[in-house]
Protein backbone atom coordinates (compact mmCIF):
# COMPACT_ATOMS: atom_id res chain seq x y z
CA UNK A 1 0.00 0.00 0.00
CA UNK A 2 1.31 3.44 -0.92
CA UNK A 3 0.74 6.21 1.62
CA UNK A 4 -0.17 9.74 0.54
CA UNK A 5 -0.92 11.16 4.00
CA UNK A 6 2.07 11.42 6.35
CA UNK A 7 2.43 8.97 9.25
CA UNK A 8 4.25 10.34 12.29
CA UNK A 9 5.71 8.59 15.33
CA UNK A 10 2.78 9.78 17.39
CA UNK A 11 -0.34 11.84 16.94
CA UNK A 12 -2.59 13.41 19.57
CA UNK A 13 -5.44 11.21 20.71
CA UNK A 14 -8.55 13.30 20.05
CA UNK A 15 -12.01 12.25 21.27
CA UNK A 16 -15.03 13.37 19.22
CA UNK A 17 -15.34 17.16 19.21
CA UNK A 18 -19.02 17.03 20.16
CA UNK A 19 -18.07 15.39 23.46
CA UNK A 20 -15.85 18.36 24.37
CA UNK A 21 -18.45 21.07 23.73
CA UNK A 22 -20.43 20.53 26.99
CA UNK A 23 -17.22 21.01 28.99
CA UNK A 24 -16.50 24.29 27.22
CA UNK A 25 -20.05 25.48 27.82
CA UNK A 26 -19.68 24.84 31.55
CA UNK A 27 -16.43 26.80 31.61
CA UNK A 28 -18.05 29.71 29.77
CA UNK A 29 -21.03 29.68 32.11
CA UNK A 30 -18.93 29.49 35.29
CA UNK A 31 -16.46 32.17 34.13
CA UNK A 32 -13.74 30.17 35.96
CA UNK A 33 -10.86 29.75 33.54
CA UNK A 34 -7.96 28.83 35.84
CA UNK A 35 -6.65 29.09 39.45
CA UNK A 36 -7.83 25.67 40.59
CA UNK A 37 -11.34 25.59 39.20
CA UNK A 38 -13.84 22.72 39.48
CA UNK A 39 -12.51 20.74 36.48
CA UNK A 40 -8.97 21.08 37.83
CA UNK A 41 -9.97 19.55 41.17
CA UNK A 42 -12.05 16.86 39.51
CA UNK A 43 -9.19 15.83 37.23
CA UNK A 44 -6.77 15.58 40.16
CA UNK A 45 -9.17 13.29 42.00
CA UNK A 46 -9.94 11.08 39.00
CA UNK A 47 -6.29 10.79 38.00
CA UNK A 48 -5.41 9.67 41.52
CA UNK A 49 -8.06 6.96 41.26
CA UNK A 50 -6.99 5.85 37.79
CA UNK A 51 -3.25 5.87 38.46
CA UNK A 52 -3.49 4.29 41.90
CA UNK A 53 -1.76 7.13 43.75
CA UNK A 54 -2.91 9.15 46.77
CA UNK A 55 -1.97 12.71 45.85
CA UNK A 56 -0.96 14.64 42.75
CA UNK A 57 -0.68 18.27 41.71
CA UNK A 58 -1.55 19.32 38.16
CA UNK A 59 0.77 21.61 36.20
CA UNK A 60 0.72 23.61 32.99
CA UNK A 61 3.41 21.30 31.54
CA UNK A 62 5.85 18.61 32.55
CA UNK A 63 8.93 20.83 32.39
CA UNK A 64 7.61 23.32 34.95
CA UNK A 65 6.60 20.32 37.05
CA UNK A 66 10.21 19.03 36.98
CA UNK A 67 11.57 22.45 37.89
CA UNK A 68 9.12 22.70 40.78
CA UNK A 69 9.76 19.17 42.02
CA UNK A 70 13.45 20.00 42.45
CA UNK A 71 12.55 23.23 44.22
CA UNK A 72 10.06 21.45 46.49
CA UNK A 73 12.78 19.08 47.75
CA UNK A 74 15.34 21.92 47.97
CA UNK A 75 17.77 20.08 45.71
CA UNK A 76 21.14 21.77 45.12
CA UNK A 77 24.70 20.85 44.20
CA UNK A 78 24.92 17.90 41.79
CA UNK A 79 22.24 15.53 40.50
CA UNK A 80 23.02 12.29 38.69
CA UNK A 81 20.87 11.80 35.61
CA UNK A 82 20.75 10.16 32.19
CA UNK A 83 21.98 11.66 28.91
CA UNK A 84 19.45 9.47 27.07
CA UNK A 85 16.31 11.57 27.44
CA UNK A 86 14.52 14.66 26.20
CA UNK A 87 16.38 17.87 27.02
CA UNK A 88 13.77 18.97 29.60
CA UNK A 89 15.23 16.45 32.05
CA UNK A 90 18.59 18.18 32.29
CA UNK A 91 17.23 21.67 31.58
CA UNK A 92 15.16 21.48 34.77
CA UNK A 93 18.41 21.07 36.69
CA UNK A 94 20.06 24.10 35.09
CA UNK A 95 16.97 26.20 35.78
CA UNK A 96 17.54 25.44 39.47
CA UNK A 97 21.25 26.17 39.38
CA UNK A 98 22.06 22.45 39.76
CA UNK A 99 24.97 20.72 38.02
CA UNK A 100 23.89 17.67 35.98
CA UNK A 101 26.19 14.67 36.26
CA UNK A 102 25.57 12.17 33.47
CA UNK A 103 25.84 8.43 34.06
CA UNK A 104 25.60 5.73 31.43
CA UNK A 105 22.54 3.60 30.69
CA UNK A 106 21.83 -0.11 30.78
CA UNK A 107 22.10 -1.71 27.27
CA UNK A 108 18.89 -3.73 27.70
CA UNK A 109 16.46 -1.29 29.32
CA UNK A 110 18.14 1.93 28.07
CA UNK A 111 17.43 3.35 31.53
CA UNK A 112 20.01 4.75 33.94
CA UNK A 113 22.40 1.95 34.96
CA UNK A 114 22.48 1.65 38.78
CA UNK A 115 26.08 0.40 38.71
CA UNK A 116 27.09 3.64 36.99
CA UNK A 117 25.13 5.80 39.42
CA UNK A 118 27.19 4.78 42.43
CA UNK A 119 30.46 5.51 40.63
CA UNK A 120 29.25 9.04 39.83
CA UNK A 121 28.44 10.05 43.42
CA UNK A 122 30.58 12.81 44.93
CA UNK A 123 30.33 14.80 48.19
CA UNK A 124 28.24 17.34 46.22
CA UNK A 125 25.64 14.82 45.05
CA UNK A 126 22.19 15.46 46.53
CA UNK A 127 19.80 13.53 44.29
CA UNK A 128 19.27 11.11 41.41
CA UNK A 129 16.93 11.92 38.52
CA UNK A 130 16.30 8.75 36.51
CA UNK A 131 13.94 8.54 33.52
CA UNK A 132 11.50 5.70 32.82
CA UNK A 133 12.58 5.71 29.17
CA UNK A 134 9.77 4.93 26.71
CA UNK A 135 7.63 4.22 29.79
CA UNK A 136 9.77 1.17 30.64
CA UNK A 137 10.44 1.10 34.42
CA UNK A 138 13.90 1.77 35.79
CA UNK A 139 15.48 -0.66 38.25
CA UNK A 140 13.72 1.21 41.05
CA UNK A 141 14.82 -1.19 43.79
CA UNK A 142 18.52 -0.83 43.02
CA UNK A 143 18.22 2.94 42.64
CA UNK A 144 16.42 3.25 45.98
CA UNK A 145 19.09 1.16 47.73
CA UNK A 146 21.77 3.51 46.44
CA UNK A 147 19.74 6.56 47.45
CA UNK A 148 19.22 5.18 50.96
CA UNK A 149 22.90 4.31 51.36
CA UNK A 150 24.05 7.80 50.41
CA UNK A 151 21.09 9.78 51.79
CA UNK A 152 20.04 11.02 48.35
CA UNK A 153 16.64 12.11 47.06
CA UNK A 154 15.14 10.43 43.99
CA UNK A 155 12.98 12.34 41.52
CA UNK A 156 11.70 10.27 38.61
CA UNK A 157 11.13 11.87 35.25
CA UNK A 158 8.12 9.70 34.46
CA UNK A 159 7.02 11.72 31.42
CA UNK A 160 6.44 8.52 29.41
CA UNK A 161 5.08 6.35 32.24
CA UNK A 162 1.38 7.21 32.51
CA UNK A 163 -0.48 4.20 33.88
CA UNK A 164 2.58 1.93 33.99
CA UNK A 165 2.56 -0.67 36.76
CA UNK A 166 5.24 -3.01 38.09
CA UNK A 167 4.25 -6.07 40.08
CA UNK A 168 0.72 -4.66 40.22
CA UNK A 169 1.78 -1.32 41.76
CA UNK A 170 2.03 2.07 40.10
CA UNK A 171 5.59 2.88 39.07
CA UNK A 172 4.74 6.50 39.92
CA UNK A 173 4.86 5.81 43.66
CA UNK A 174 8.60 5.12 43.56
CA UNK A 175 11.16 7.63 44.76
CA UNK A 176 10.45 10.88 46.57
CA UNK A 177 8.53 12.45 43.67
CA UNK A 178 7.52 11.42 40.15
CA UNK A 179 6.70 13.81 37.32
CA UNK A 180 4.35 13.10 34.41
CA UNK A 181 3.96 14.96 31.13
CA UNK A 182 0.56 15.43 29.52
CA UNK A 183 1.92 16.96 26.32
CA UNK A 184 -0.16 16.43 23.17
CA UNK A 185 2.08 13.57 22.00
CA UNK A 186 1.83 11.57 25.22
CA UNK A 187 -0.34 8.50 25.90
CA UNK A 188 -2.64 10.69 28.01
CA UNK A 189 -2.70 14.37 27.11
CA UNK A 190 -4.35 17.63 28.11
CA UNK A 191 -3.02 19.51 25.03
CA UNK A 192 -0.21 20.77 27.31
CA UNK A 193 0.11 19.71 30.92
CA UNK A 194 1.77 17.58 33.53
CA UNK A 195 1.69 16.69 37.21
CA UNK A 196 3.79 15.81 40.23
CA UNK A 197 2.90 12.65 42.12
CA UNK A 198 3.12 13.50 45.83
CA UNK A 199 3.65 11.02 48.70
CA UNK A 200 1.43 12.84 51.19
CA UNK A 201 -1.00 15.75 51.62
CA UNK A 202 1.62 18.03 53.20
CA UNK A 203 3.95 17.69 50.22
CA UNK A 204 1.08 18.31 47.81
CA UNK A 205 0.09 21.47 49.68
CA UNK A 206 3.67 22.77 49.48
CA UNK A 207 3.84 22.01 45.76
CA UNK A 208 0.43 23.64 45.20
CA UNK A 209 1.84 26.80 46.78
CA UNK A 210 4.97 26.68 44.62
CA UNK A 211 3.02 26.39 41.36
CA UNK A 212 1.01 29.51 42.25
CA UNK A 213 3.83 32.00 42.88
CA UNK A 214 4.18 30.79 46.47
CA UNK A 215 0.79 32.17 47.52
CA UNK A 216 -0.82 30.60 50.59
CA UNK A 217 -3.72 33.03 50.70
CA UNK A 218 -4.63 36.41 49.25
CA UNK A 219 -1.89 38.31 51.09
CA UNK A 220 0.70 35.67 52.06
CA UNK A 221 3.58 34.48 49.87
CA UNK A 222 5.90 31.87 51.39
CA UNK A 223 8.22 30.92 48.49
CA UNK A 224 9.47 32.19 45.14
CA UNK A 225 7.15 29.94 43.17
CA UNK A 226 6.25 30.00 39.50
CA UNK A 227 3.02 30.19 37.53
CA UNK A 228 2.57 26.50 36.83
CA UNK A 229 -1.20 26.15 37.11
CA UNK A 230 -3.24 24.09 34.66
CA UNK A 231 -6.19 25.90 33.05
CA UNK A 232 -9.78 24.70 33.18
CA UNK A 233 -9.80 24.04 29.42
CA UNK A 234 -6.81 21.70 29.73
CA UNK A 235 -8.31 19.98 32.77
CA UNK A 236 -11.64 19.51 31.00
CA UNK A 237 -9.91 17.90 28.05
CA UNK A 238 -8.08 15.61 30.45
CA UNK A 239 -11.38 14.50 31.99
CA UNK A 240 -12.67 13.66 28.54
CA UNK A 241 -9.45 11.82 27.65
CA UNK A 242 -9.78 9.64 30.74
CA UNK A 243 -13.07 8.29 29.39
CA UNK A 244 -11.22 6.95 26.31
CA UNK A 245 -7.83 6.03 27.76
CA UNK A 246 -8.37 2.28 28.19
CA UNK A 247 -9.49 1.93 24.57
CA UNK A 248 -6.45 3.93 23.43
CA UNK A 249 -4.07 1.76 25.47
CA UNK A 250 -5.58 -1.39 24.03
CA UNK A 251 -5.06 -0.11 20.47
CA UNK A 252 -1.45 0.72 21.30
CA UNK A 253 -1.00 -2.84 22.57
CA UNK A 254 -2.38 -4.24 19.31
CA UNK A 255 0.02 -2.10 17.29
CA UNK A 256 2.98 -3.14 19.42
CA UNK A 257 2.05 -6.81 19.12
CA UNK A 258 1.83 -6.51 15.32
CA UNK A 259 5.24 -4.85 15.06
CA UNK A 260 6.75 -7.56 17.24
CA UNK A 261 5.18 -10.28 15.14
CA UNK A 262 6.47 -8.87 11.85
CA UNK A 263 9.89 -7.59 12.93
CA UNK A 264 10.98 -10.35 15.33
CA UNK A 265 13.03 -12.23 12.74
CA UNK A 266 14.36 -9.32 10.68
CA UNK A 267 18.15 -9.60 10.68
CA UNK A 268 19.79 -6.50 12.07
CA UNK A 269 16.69 -5.16 13.84
CA UNK A 270 16.68 -5.46 17.64
CA UNK A 271 13.48 -5.09 19.64
CA UNK A 272 13.62 -4.12 23.31
CA UNK A 273 12.52 -7.06 25.48
CA UNK A 274 9.19 -7.10 27.27
CA UNK A 275 8.89 -7.73 31.01
CA UNK A 276 6.27 -10.12 32.34
CA UNK A 277 5.81 -8.21 35.61
CA UNK A 278 5.20 -4.83 33.95
CA UNK A 279 1.87 -3.45 32.77
CA UNK A 280 3.03 -1.31 29.85
CA UNK A 281 1.38 1.71 28.26
CA UNK A 282 3.11 1.11 24.89
CA UNK A 283 4.11 4.77 24.75
CA UNK A 284 6.75 4.24 22.05
CA UNK A 285 8.00 1.48 19.78
CA UNK A 286 11.79 1.82 19.48
CA UNK A 287 13.93 -0.46 17.34
CA UNK A 288 17.72 -0.63 17.26
CA UNK A 289 19.25 -0.78 13.79
CA UNK A 290 22.36 -2.95 14.09
CA UNK A 291 25.45 -2.87 11.82
CA UNK A 292 24.39 -6.11 10.09
CA UNK A 293 21.17 -4.54 8.80
CA UNK A 294 21.49 -3.69 5.09
CA UNK A 295 20.95 0.04 5.73
CA UNK A 296 22.33 2.40 8.32
CA UNK A 297 19.89 3.77 10.88
CA UNK A 298 19.81 7.13 9.10
CA UNK A 299 19.34 5.49 5.70
CA UNK A 300 16.36 3.52 7.04
CA UNK A 301 15.01 6.73 8.57
CA UNK A 302 15.26 8.37 5.14
CA UNK A 303 13.73 5.36 3.34
CA UNK A 304 10.65 5.59 5.55
CA UNK A 305 10.56 9.36 5.23
CA UNK A 306 10.54 9.07 1.44
CA UNK A 307 7.36 7.01 1.88
CA UNK A 308 5.77 9.72 4.08
CA UNK A 309 6.50 7.76 7.26
CA UNK A 310 8.26 9.97 9.76
CA UNK A 311 10.08 7.90 12.36
CA UNK A 312 12.04 9.62 15.09
CA UNK A 313 15.63 9.12 16.20
CA UNK A 314 14.58 9.40 19.82
CA UNK A 315 16.96 10.08 21.62
CA UNK A 316 19.50 11.52 19.22
CA UNK A 317 21.63 13.49 19.83
CA UNK A 318 22.25 12.75 23.50
CA UNK A 319 21.55 15.61 25.91
CA UNK A 320 25.25 15.52 26.77
CA UNK A 321 26.11 16.49 23.17
CA UNK A 322 24.29 19.83 23.28
CA UNK A 323 26.42 22.98 23.73
CA UNK A 324 25.27 23.79 27.27
CA UNK A 325 26.27 20.31 28.51
CA UNK A 326 29.13 18.98 26.43
CA UNK A 327 31.74 20.87 28.48
CA UNK A 328 30.93 18.77 31.54
CA UNK A 329 33.43 16.02 32.36
CA UNK A 330 30.57 13.53 32.72
CA UNK A 331 29.31 14.41 29.21
CA UNK A 332 32.36 12.94 27.44
CA UNK A 333 31.40 10.06 25.17
CA UNK A 334 34.02 7.81 26.83
CA UNK A 335 31.91 8.06 30.00
CA UNK A 336 28.74 7.18 28.09
CA UNK A 337 29.55 4.38 25.62
CA UNK A 338 26.20 2.56 25.90
CA UNK A 339 24.11 5.72 25.61
CA UNK A 340 26.23 6.89 22.67
CA UNK A 341 25.78 3.59 20.82
CA UNK A 342 22.02 3.50 21.51
CA UNK A 343 21.56 7.05 20.23
CA UNK A 344 23.19 6.04 16.93
CA UNK A 345 21.02 2.93 16.51
CA UNK A 346 17.57 3.90 17.78
CA UNK A 347 14.57 4.61 15.60
CA UNK A 348 11.07 4.98 17.06
CA UNK A 349 8.28 3.76 14.80
CA UNK A 350 4.76 5.23 14.61
CA UNK A 351 2.40 4.10 17.38
CA UNK A 352 -0.86 5.87 18.24
CA UNK A 353 -4.53 4.84 18.48
CA UNK A 354 -5.56 6.16 15.05
CA UNK A 355 -2.84 4.17 13.27
CA UNK A 356 -4.40 1.33 11.31
CA UNK A 357 -3.02 -2.21 11.62
CA UNK A 358 -2.70 -2.26 7.82
CA UNK A 359 -0.38 0.73 8.10
CA UNK A 360 1.67 -1.07 10.75
CA UNK A 361 2.00 -4.00 8.37
CA UNK A 362 3.09 -1.68 5.56
CA UNK A 363 5.75 -0.01 7.73
CA UNK A 364 7.04 -3.39 8.91
CA UNK A 365 7.27 -4.71 5.36
CA UNK A 366 9.30 -1.66 4.31
CA UNK A 367 11.74 -2.39 7.12
CA UNK A 368 11.88 -6.14 6.44
CA UNK A 369 12.48 -5.74 2.73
Amino acid sequence: MEKTNPIYVTQPSLPPLEEFIPYLEKIWDSKILTNGGPFHHELEEKLCDYLGVKHLSLFTNGTIALVTALQALRIAGEVITTPYSFVATAHSLLWNGIKPVFADIDPISLNLDPTKIEAAITPNTTAIMPVHCYGRPCDVDAIQRIADNYNLKVIYDAAHAFGVKRKGESILSCGDLSVLSFHATKVFNTFEGGCIICPDAKTKQHIDHLKNFGFVDETTVVAYGVNGKMSEVNAAFGLLQLQHIDKALDKRRQISDRYRELLADVKGITLLPESTDVLSNFAYFPILVEPVYPLSRDALYQKLKDKNIFGRRYFYPLISNFPMYRGLVSAHHDNLPVATEASLKVLCLPIYPALEIEEVTYISELIAN
